[in-house]
C-alpha cells in the first residue's frame, strides 16, 4: 500500500499542465484513511514536490494535500500541524516561462493559508471547519474566555483565505480552478464557524467585564470587514460558474449593533466598573434580535467539483 500511495502521490504531481487527476486524489484519501497508514510517508513526498522549481508540480502538489486537508483523515492534518515548519514558499518564483509569473504570486498566497489552516489546529486542537455547528455546536457553546482566544485565531485563517484573492480571468487552468474551489469550500465552513462564535460573542456582550468587552468589539467590527470581503470573494465564484442557489446569502447587521457594544463599552469605561448593573446591561441591546448573518448555505455545489 505505501508503494502504491507513493505512485499516487507522483502521479498527482506531474509536470503536466492540468490539475491533479481524480483517480490520484482518490486513492491517496483511501490511503490516509486506512486506519495503520503512515502519514508521514505521504506528507514527506508531498512536502518534497513543493521543493520544484516548476510552478506546475508545486501548485499540485499544495491543491493534493488540501484536498488531503478536506477529505482525508484528521490524522492527515494533526501531523502537518506538529511539524516545526511546512511551505517555505514565500519567495516561490518560476520565472521560467510567462504563466509562471502569475501563478506563482498564488502559490504564495495558497501556501500561507495552508500554514495558517494548519497553524490554527495547533492552536485550537480542531479543523474549525469540520466541527458541529448548530445550537449545541462548538462555537455556539464555547464560554468567554474560549471565544476570545478561538476567534482571531479564526480570522487569522480567514484572512489567508481571502489574501487569495483571485478574479476570474485569473483562474485560467484546472490547477488554479482546483485550488479555488478547495479555498470556496474551506470559506463557506470557515464562515459558519466563525460566524456562530461571533453570535455566541454577542449573546454574551452585555455580561462580560470590560476588558473583554474591548476586546469583544475589536473582534466584531473586524467581522463585519470580512464579510464585505466573503461578498466580493462569492462573487468571483459565481462568475466562475458556482451557481447562485450555491451561494451564502449575506446580510450586514444593522450599523444600532455597533453603536450599542460601542455605548455599553464607554458606559464601562466611565464609570470604570467591570460590570455594569444588570438592570442597565439590557438598554444596550437592540429591542429585535438578528444575527449577522441571516442565511449561510454550505451546500455542495453541484457540477463544479473538479477535485
Amino acid at each position: 500500500m505505501g508503494s502504491s500511495a507513493s505512485k499516487a502521490a507522483l502521479g498527482a504531481t506531474t509536470n503536466e499542465p492540468r490539475e491533479p487527476g481524480a483517480k490520484h486524489l482518490a486513492d491517496l484519501t483511501q490511503y490516509i484513511n486506512e486506519t495503520n497508514m503512515s502519514v508521514e510517508h505521504l506528507a514527506n513526498i508531498l512536502s518534497e514536490k513543493t521543493g520544484s522549481s516548476s510552478w506546475v508540480v508545486v501548485f499540485k502538489a499544495l491543491v493534493t494535500i488540501h484536498h488531503l486537508m478536506v477529505h482525508g483523515n484528521e490524522r492527515f492534518i494533526q501531523h502537518l500541524a506538529s511539524r516545526n515548519s511546512l511551505f517555505t514558499l514565500h519567495n516561490f518564483l518560476d520565472d521560467s516561462v510567462i504563466e509562471g509569473y502569475t501563478m506563482s504570486t498564488f502559490i504564495r498566497r495558497y501556501s500561507r493559508y495552508l500554514n495558517e489552516k494548519s497553524l490554527a489546529y495547533r492552536l485550537i486542537a480542531s479543523d474549525i471547519t469540520k466541527t458541529k455547528r448548530g445550537a449545541d455546536g462548538v462555537m455556539r457553546t464555547m464560554n468567554t474566555k474560549e471565544l476570545l482566544n478561538t476567534l482571531p485565531v479564526i480570522q487569522t485563517q480567514f484572512d489567508a483565505l481571502l489574501n487569495f484573492n483571485a478574479n476570474p480571468d485569473e483562474l485560467s487552468n484546472g490547477i488554479i480552478h482546483a485550488a479555488f474551489m478547495l479555498l470556496f469550500k474551506d470559506s463557506l465552513r470557515l464562515f459558519a464557524a466563525y460566524n456562530e462564535g461571533i453570535l455566541n460573542l454577542l449573546d454574551k456582550y452585555f455580561n462580560m467585564r470590560r476588558s473583554q468587552c474591548k476586546e469583544s468589539l475589536d473582534i466584531y467590527i473586524k467581522f463585519l470587514g470580512r464579510t464585505t470581503k466573503l461578498t466580493q470573494f462569492l462573487k468571483v465564484a459565481e462568475q466562475v460558474g458556482i451557481y447562485q442557489s450555491n451561494l451564502p446569502y449575506l446580510t450586514q447587521a444593522p450599523h444600532s449593533l455597533t453603536e450599542a457594544l460601542k455605548q455599553h463599552l464607554t458606559y464601562l469605561e466611565k464609570k470604570n466598573d467591570d460590570l455594569s448593573p444588570y438592570s442597565l446591561r439590557h438598554e444596550f441591546i437592540p429591542p429585535t434580535p438578528f444575527g449577522p448573518v441571516v442565511k449561510a448555505s454550505t451546500s455542495q455545489p453541484s457540477g463544479t467539483d473538479r477535485t
